[in-house]
């Protein structure tokens, strides 16, 4: 990955320009160590990017095309918050949805990720939803086979006046496959926007989400749904930003780790001086359900004003003890009981998903990988 390869992907002048000057920002940095505060508890110093060859990847897009699609140069460029999101700038064919004024776009629209072996994909969208329209997005990521790959993707949401976005990642990678993904949102005036993940693969998962609340009166949601097991790990950093009076900001996470696995949440609400009326809630709650499984849940504040209400919470431990007795009691064997109570744990999540046709296809999911057989089930949800 170099400029030289960044110069040679097809599009106008000036977006030639922004992928070179992308490549040689992120050709200048160091890769991140883990040692560094918002890449602490990770396992970064495990990623060798030199396995893998660059490739644009293989995206299919259904649903409704009643959507301009061209990439505009007076579009804001969004910052890049790490190394691998300058790769993204440099190296990715960004698709992008841009709603008219007015516009609702009943159906969703789906774009399905396939990651090859071998392969470091930077896959990026961009949503324009202009003033007072509706869309409602889903990306899903999945690879063929099951040999190692890497893949970093960015969602930039730019929600007008009054717009309503709603967008759902759907990470269903093989074991193999790092990703490092990045979710990016501003919401004007009176928007709102929901940013959802269900996070089911992956060796190394992670992903950062930023929504800041730049217009009076918007609202911004994050919700994720993650289980990992075997060796895996799911690594999220969140950031509610508000910028603007009497905005909003609302995150739900909730995960579970079981054999060996890992996940970590850091979680920040910040709240600028102009932020007065401000409401920001934050909840994280995990579940170990093994010894040797581990979760790390870390909510800070930052607040520089007065006249907000704030609060956050988080959680990690086992199945409360009170709950598998109830079930136990009543005759459920300890396997039903622990299943019964892992899924009840993720239906406030599911229930709260863009899309509820999908939330019981989901939730198969969940339970097929309780019971250690999500491999056999994969086309499940297809």
């Amino acid at each position: 990955m170099t400029p030289d390869l960044a110069s040679a992907i097809p599009g106008p002048d000036w977006l030639t320009e922004r992928r070179v000057g992308a490549a040689q920002r992120a050709a200048a940095q160091p890769m991140p160590q883990a040692d560094e505060e918002i890449w602490r508890y990770s396992r970064i110093e495990e990623l060798d990017l030199q396995r893998f060859v660059f490739s644009p990847g293989a995206v299919v897009v259904t649903g409704n095309a009643d959507c301009e699609s061209e990439l505009l140069e007076s579009d804001p460029v969004a910052p890049a918050p790490d190394v691998f999101a300058e790769w993204n700038a440099a190296l990715s064919e960004p698709i992008v949805l841009r709603t008219r004024r007015g516009q609702v776009i009943e159906a969703p629209i789906v774009l399905e990720h396939s990651v090859a072996e071998g392969q470091a994909t930077f896959p990026r969208l961009v949503i324009h939803a202009a003033a007072d329209s509706e869309i409602t997005v889903v990306e899903r990521f999945r690879s063929d086979g099951s040999g190692a790959a890497f893949v970093a993707p960015v969602v930039e949401v730019h929600a007008g006046q009054s717009a309503r976005v709603k967008y759902l990642a759907i990470n269903e990678l093989g074991n193999d496959v790092w990703q490092v993904a990045h979710q990016l949102a501003w919401a004007d005036r009176d928007s709102s926007v929901s940013l959802s993940t269900v996070a089911l693969g992956g060796d190394y998962a992670r992903v950062r989400t930023e929504a800041v609340a730049t217009g009076q009166g918007s609202s911004t949601k994050q919700t994720a749904l993650y289980f990992a097991d075997g060796t895996q790990m799911h690594d999220f950093r969140t950031i509610q930003s508000h910028v603007a009076p009497r905005t909003q900001s609302n995150l739900l996470f909730k995960g579970a780790v079981k054999d060996t696995a890992r996940s970590v949440y850091t979680g920040l609400i910040r709240i600028g001086h102009e932020a007065k009326g401000a409401a920001a809630f934050q909840t994280n709650r995990n579940l170990t359900l093994s010894e040797g499984a581990w979760a790390e849940s870390v909510p800070n504040l930052d607040i520089e004003t007065n006249d907000v209400r704030c609060s956050h919470a988080s959680t990690v431990g086992p199945i409360d003890p009170e709950q598998r007795f109830y079930l136990e009691s009543r005759g459920v064997s300890p396997e039903i009981a622990e299943r019964l109570i892992v899924l009840g744990f993720f239906d406030e999540v599911l229930e709260q998903l863009p899309l509820p046709a999908m939330a019981a296809q989901l939730r198969a999911r969940v339970a097929a990988k309780l019971d250690g057989v999500a491999a056999s089930v994969a086309g499940a949800v297809a």
